[in-house]
């Protein structure tokens, strides 16, 4: 199988492979939020595919086996990201079907291999529990820091 960048003509599957992903990700989306993710979400990526969001997909036979999404940022350099441009990782899905064939690392691989081409200083994910032991295996470590992650929500 080839990875490939999704071109502007993929934006419809990208919006549902993300809705599939939040799906199982978080157990449950309410309908509304279902719809103002497909009326947004092609929009976000007519204006941002390729740019600062490079989505890799994995087809077979024709029907999108895996994906995964790369967000790349310039921020003021420091230590911790020498070049200012960093990576985080998002969406990586594999399709229940095409499960455990691999295409996830093959993907990953790929994604990583072009963050070295983007001159990325680090690249970041959060983990499930199922993705922890293919992300150890290419190369991601456990982060510690003094810092606290902290959010805030606009409500």
């Amino acid at each position: 199988m080839i990875v490939e960048n999704a071109k502007i003509a993929d934006i419809d599957i990208l919006t549902e492979l993300r809705l599939a992903y939040l799906k199982e990700d978080s157990g449950k989306l309410s309908e509304d939020d279902i719809q103002r993710i497909k009326q947004n979400l092609p929009n976000y990526f007519r204006k941002h595919l390729n740019q600062n969001i490079f989505c890799y997909l994995i087809r077979d036979k024709g029907e999108v086996a895996a994906c995964a999404f790369l967000l790349v940022v310039e921020k003021p350099m420091s230590p911790a990201f020498i070049t200012g441009r960093t990576g985080t990782v998002l969406n990586v899905y594999t399709n229940p079907a095409y499960r455990n064939k691999g295409y996830a690392k093959q993907i990953m691989n790929k994604l990583l291999s072009d963050a070295v081409e983007k001159n990325l200083s680090v690249v970041e994910l959060k983990s499930t529990e199922d993705g922890y032991h293919l992300y150890k295996s290419i190369g991601f470590i456990d982060e510690m820091s003094k810092y606290h992650s902290m959010k805030w929500y606009n409500q």
